[in-house]
Parts: structure tokens; C-alpha cells; sequence
């Protein structure tokens, strides 16, 4: 305790002191491209800025592993649009609006749908020891399906299901939590605070000797500090404790995952409230030095523009040297080890979109009236967030492979591209869902229902042209993010041992009052930068002029293609329920949202078996009245056959039964055909 303590007030003093520095420098840059102005390609697809207003993602029932007393609880989950995870006691308790059980933030786990893979990441925890091939778990999983949240620091969460279909669409879910947990944290919005943040990350990390990219910036800021203190921390705290943990390797093992927890509790309670009075001071700060940077501007920046020369004298032979004979051979293959599975990914959000209209079309040639329309359509305008339809796209990037590059260039793990790539897929397959509705509510509006093919036809061709020309523009902006991402660490890596000691008499060519906003050390990185990004460009534009992977020139602008198509983001999203009068469509559940009064539409739905709406989704109590012993029958034989729920409850298969354990008040077990419900005194 004392240890982590001290190590997290030390790691926090040395970040709060590079992220002031860093905070004024992002200021200057803020203000400056604010005066300036500039910006990228506008893009041809409309942009709806919170587009699961009103929504949850899922919720249902799946089995929990509570470590307390070694037991399997069935529990109702809820996610709802932030994607924290909300256990319940049961659906009852989540509809009366009572706290969650259990709540988790996603950010840096890894959502495993294997007991093997869980395996593989804890048998190597503990240092000096190599556990067994096939070494038994300390969790007996009660399926065969389990789903598991595993974590490098925090605490590991254990559920499982009774299906197959349960376990890919539980498993999708638990994956798109923590791909948006991940992503949440750092708003580009904040043009000051990100880039402060990121920056100041970034050179920490460089201080300590961690150049490349790093695959715990995940969550919010807070999180992403306790994982940096964590990174040096935890593997001290390991070789200290380690050898000193007693019992057997699944105890250790597991003893060694409540410290770790313990200590990252610890560590993040600590990283908050530094973090928060760090930025505190810092916005104190900022009204002033907005002040003085709009009056000083033009001195500022031809005082840069002088150190930068001096500066580029000293490093750019050095760094064209680098380039030249370690990082222009690799450009190429580097490039094209991102462009296919990323560019396939995306050609299969193009498909999955298709597919979806081509639906729509369906019910129209067949005759579907307004209420059919408007079911399809409330169906469609959530496709990018529903994570099992997602999954095919998000499948085909994730088979990104860099391998033969790591070692060179120290990319330990292409995760932060992969999670990058999905987040972009994500957001332009909602654009084309947005731009659609709108183009087709606006030819309803305009043309009536007549022909009511080929006005989808139309805007469907439409928003397909539209959503190539984006798909094109952010895959390149993509591929050279990626690729700098990826080099300039490198020769960042390369070049500061004979550049760093240069740099301190740079500083007595700055004046003193502009001192704050222009650091040496990060005008070197700009020359860095600006070295290696001709060939950057270079090299994605040939990809382009070669129309490899369906990317466009840059050449090619849709100019004013469709001048009064943005005048159309400004209008609210279209209550297609509403327009058409049409019910919910089939399968999809409404869930109060607690202590609002409102209703939240879901974005994924139940699961059914054989067009039967499951009410809990891990069927461990079988619905009927033990009066009518025929219904529970039928009920039990539809079910059945697809899951099977019932492990053995005699005396002497109670302690073989991971199911089986003190029941709960109201709690109800399957005994034979009949539900049999615990009173209080039971």
C-alpha cells in the first residue's frame, strides 16, 4: 500500500509538470489553427451527433461467477448507451430502478469467449513459474459457453450461457462495450485538453524508454494514468510478492489477482483527484494565456519559425540519413499490411449496408404496408451499433497482422490499429444509415408513396456514392495517421540520443515571455515529423493513383454534389415508428429507463428459439404454473432440444453441480418438470 502510494504521488508530480507544459503548447496550436483556419476534405455523408439518444444496446439474462462463495447466480444485465455493463439481481430489481449490483466499465479489458485463452493470459502472472499445458482453471465453468472480462490490473468478471447463439451475441456485445469503453475517454472536441493529455502521455513514456505504440490508452484519462503507473508498478510489485504467495498455483494465481485489483483501485483513486485539480489549475490558467496569445501571435509564431531552422539544421541531415536506408525500404509493405484488411473491412460495412436496403426494397415489391416500412427503417437507423450484425466488418480488420515489423519498429501489438479502424467503420456506416433516412424522408415528404421502389433505388444510389468518396478520404487519412504512429517512434528512438543534448541552447533563442508556448522538444519532433511525412503522403497518393483497394485520387473532389444536402443535418432524426404508426418490430424490447419515466428502445434484440421470445436469456428457470403440469411440459420440450439447462440436483450430485448453491430468496430451480420458488423461510 505504501508502495504503490508513493509510486503513483511520484508518476503523477512528473506527468502534472510535462502536462502544463504541454497544456500551453496545445493552447498556442488551438489558437492559432483558430485564427488561421484550414481543415480536411468536407466529407459527403451526413453526421448526426448522438445517435443512441434514447437507446439501450442490450439486456438479458446470463450467469454470473460470484467468487465470494464459489457459485453460479443467474443475473439481468443491462447495457445501456454509455455501455457500462449493469448486473441486477433480477429483471424485477432493474425494472423497479434499483441500483446495480454490479457495474463495470469496459476500458482496457479483453472480452475471451474461451476458458483456453483465459488460460494462456494467467498461467504466465506469476513470475518464475510455467504452469502445465492444459492446467485446470481455479473457476469451474458451469457450460460449456463461458464469457470472460479479463483485465492486466483490475478484477476479472466470469459469466456464462447455455447456447451457442447466446454466446456470439453475449460475446459481440461484451467486444463492442469495450471497443466504445476504450474510445470514450479522449473527445477530439477538446482541442486543448486531448492533445495536452495525449502529448504529455506520449513523452512520459519516452522518458522512461517506451517508444511505440501502447495499447492500454484506453478509458478516460484517469484510467489511462492509473494504467501508465500500473505499467512500472505492476511488475515490481510481481517479483516482490510473487515468491512469497503460498498454496497451490491456482491459489496463488488467483490470490495474486485481488492484490493486483487492491493495488489498481488504489492506484486510480489516486490518478482522479490528481488528475482533476491538475486540469483545474491549469483552465485557472487559461483565460490569461488566450489573452496574450492573441495579441502576441504573429511574434510567436516568427520566433518558432526561427528556432524550427536552426533546429532543422541539426537533425534533418541525420534524420534523411535514417530515413534513407532503415525506414523508406518498409514504407511500402507497412502501408500495405494496413490497407488490405482495413480496406476489406470496410468494403464489408458497404455490403452489410446493401443488404439491409435491399430488405427494404423486398418488403416493398411484396406488398409490406407503412408499419412494415417503418419497422425496417427503426431497424436500419441503429445498424452500426448493433455489434452482432457489426461483427462481420469488424472481423475482417481484426485480421491486421504486423508481424515481421514489431521488432524494428516496436508496435508490440496492433491492437490500437485494429480498435482505430473498427471505431471509424462504425462511424461511417452511421453516416450512411443517417443520410439515407434523411434523403428518403425527404422524397416521402416530397414525392408521396408511389413508386416507392425507386425512390429507395435512388437514394440508395445516392448515399453508395456518397459513402465510397468518405470510405476513401478516411482510409487514407487512416493509413498515414497509422504509418506515423508507427515510424516516428522509431526514429524518435534513433535520433535522440545525438539530438537531445543539443536542444537546451536552442532555448536562449526564444524570448522569455513566448517561452511557455514554443518547448524545443517538441519543435524537434515537428522537424521529426515533417522529415518522413512527404514519403508518407507519397506513398498512400501512389495507392490512390493505382486505385488499389477502391481508394480515389486526391484529385477527385464531389464538389457542391449535393449543395442542399447538409441543410438536411440540421433536422432532427427521423421517429419512423411514429411517422408510419407501425408497432415494435418483433423481437425488440423496450426497458424503463430507471427513475426517468421514459422508454428506451433497444438496439439488439432478444434472443428467440423457433419465433419464441426467451424472457430471460439463459433459461435456467423454465416458466409455468406447477398447476398445469401440461403447459410447463410444452413449454420444457420447445426448449429443450436447443438448451440445455438442467445439471443433476441430487444429494450426491450437489457438490458436482456449479449451478447448484444456497438458493436465494424468490429464487427459482428447474427440479424435474416443475419451477420451485423459495420463500424466505425455505
Amino acid at each position: 500500500s505504501h508502495i504503490s502510494f508513493s509510486r503513483t504521488r511520484d508518476a503523477m508530480k512528473e506527468f502534472g509538470d510535462v502536462y502544463e507544459q504541454q497544456y500551453a503548447v496545445a493552447l498556442f496550436n488551438s489558437v492559432r489553427y483558430e485564427i488561421e483556419g484550414g481543415g480536411g476534405t468536407q466529407s459527403q455523408l451526413l453526421h448526426r451527433k448522438d445517435p443512441l439518444a434514447g437507446r439501450s444496446i442490450f439486456s438479458g439474462n446470463l450467469f454470473q461467477y460470484l467468487e465470494e462463495n464459489r457459485k453460479w447466480r443467474n443475473r439481468f444485465v443491462s447495457v445501456p448507451n454509455s455501455y457500462n455493463i449493469n448486473l441486477y439481481e433480477s429483471k424485477t430489481a432493474h425494472d423497479r430502478g434499483l441500483h446495480p449490483k454490479v457495474t463495470i466499465n469496459c476500458a482496457g479489458y479483453k472480452a475471451l469467449a474461451s476458458m483456453e485463452e483465459y488460460m494462456e493470459l494467467i498461467n504466465n502472472s506469476l513470475p518464475g513459474i510455467k504452469a502445465k499445458v492444459g492446467n485446470h482453471p481455479f473457476i469451474k465453468c458451469a457450460t460449456q459457453f463461458p464469457l470472460i472480462l479479463w483485465h492486466p490490473y483490475a478484477h476479472h468478471h466470469y459469466f456464462c450461457v447455455m447456447t451457442e447463439k447466446e454466446h456470439k451475441k453475449w460475446h459481440a456485445v461484451l467486444q463492442d462495450c469495450v471497443r466504445h469503453s476504450n474510445n470514450a475517454g479522449l473527445s477530439e472536441d477538446c482541442t486543448v485538453q486531448t492533445p495536452a493529455f495525449t502529448d504529455s502521455v506520449r513523452l512520459h513514456r519516452q522518458a522512461k524508454g517506451h517508444y511505440g505504440t501502447w495499447d492500454m490508452m484506453c478509458g478516460e484519462p484517469p484510467q489511462i494514468l492509473a494504467n501508465l503507473v500500473m505499467e512500472t508498478l505492476h511488475p515490481e510489485l510481481r517479483n516482490v510478492i510473487g515468491p512469497r504467495l503460498k498454496g497451490k498455483l491456482q491459489q496463488r494465481q488467483r490470490n495474486w489477482m485481488l492484490i493486483s485489483d487492491a493495488v489498481y483501485k488504489q492506484v486510480l483513486s489516486q490518478t482522479t483527484g490528481q488528475y482533476e485539480a491538475l486540469v483545474e489549475a491549469c483552465e485557472a490558467q487559461k483565460s490569461p494565456l488566450d489573452a496574450r496569445l492573441r495579441t502576441d501571435m504573429d511574434q510567436i509564431i516568427t520566433s518558432k519559425e526561427h528556432v524550427n531552422s536552426k533546429i532543422r539544421a541539426l537533425v534533418l541531415p541525420k534524420a534523411e540519413q535514417l530515413l534513407r536506408t532503415s525506414v523508406q525500404p518498409y514504407i511500402s509493405s507497412i502501408l500495405e499490411a494496413l490497407m488490405e484488411p482495413t480496406s476489406r473491412g470496410f468494403s464489408e460495412v458497404r455490403d452489410v449496408f446493401f443488404r439491409e436496403l435491399v430488405e427494404i426494397s423486398k418488403n416493398s415489391i411484396n406488398g409490406g404496408g407503412k408499419d412494415k416500412l417503418g419497422e425496417h427503417m427503426e431497424r436500419l437507423s441503429m445498424l452500426a451499433f448493433h455489434p452482432v450484425k457489426m461483427q462481420s466488418c469488424y472481423e475482417k480488420v481484426e485480421e491486421l497482422n504486423l508481424e515481421g515489423l514489431q521488432q524494428r519498429f516496436d508496435v508490440s501489438n496492433p491492437s490500437v490499429f485494429i480498435s482505430r479502424a473498427q471505431i471509424l467503420m462504425r462511424e461511417q456506416m452511421d453516416n450512411a444509415v443517417y443520410t439515407f433516412e434523411q434523403l428518403l424522408n425527404q422524397s416521402l415528404e416530397a414525392q408521396g408513396e408511389e413508386n416507392m421502389v425507386k425512390t429507395i433505388q435512388r437514394c440508395q444510389d445516392r448515399v453508395l456514392k456518397k459513402y465510397d468518396y468518405d470510405s476513401s478520404t478516411v482510409r487514407k487519412k487512416f493509413f498515414r495517421e497509422a504509418l506515423l504512429q508507427i515510424i516516428i517512434p522509431y526514429m524518435l528512438q534513433q535520433l535522440s540520443p545525438s539530438c537531445s543534448p543539443e536542444l537546451p541552447r536552442f532555448k536562449e533563442l526564444i524570448f522569455e515571455d513566448f517561452s511557455r508556448f514554443l518547448l524545443v522538444e517538441n519543435m524537434f519532433e515537428e522537424v521529426v515529423l515533417q522529415s518522413v511525412t512527404k514519403d508518407i503522403m507519397m506513398a498512400v497518393k501512389e495507392a490512390a493513383v493505382q486505385r488499389r483497394h477502391n481508394l480515389y485520387r486526391d484529385s477527385i473532389i464531389l464538389t457542391n454534389s449535393d449543395p442542399n444536402l447538409h441543410l438536411l443535418g440540421e433536422t432532427p432524426g427521423v421517429d419512423w415508428a411514429a411517422k408510419f404508426g407501425g408497432e415494435e418490430p418483433d423481437g425488440s424490447v423496450e426497458a424503463e429507463e430507471r427513475g426517468s419515466g421514459r422508454r428506451r428502445k433497444q438496439v439488439v434484440s432478444m434472443i428467440q428459439l423457433d419465433g419464441f421470445t426467451l424472457p430471460y436469456e439463459s433459461c435456467l428457470e423454465v416458466p409455468g404454473d406447477p398447476k398445469s403440469p401440461d403447459s410447463v411440459n410444452e413449454i420444457r420440450d420447445l426448449i429443450n432440444p436447443v438448451v440445455e439447462v438442467v445439471l443433476p440436483v441430487t444429494e450426491e450430485g450437489k457438490k458436482d453441480n456449479p449451478l447448484h448453491g444456497p438458493p436465494e430468496t424468490g429464487e427459482k430451480l428447474q427440479r424435474g418438470s416443475r419451477s420451485v420458488t423459495f420463500t424466505e423461510k425455505e
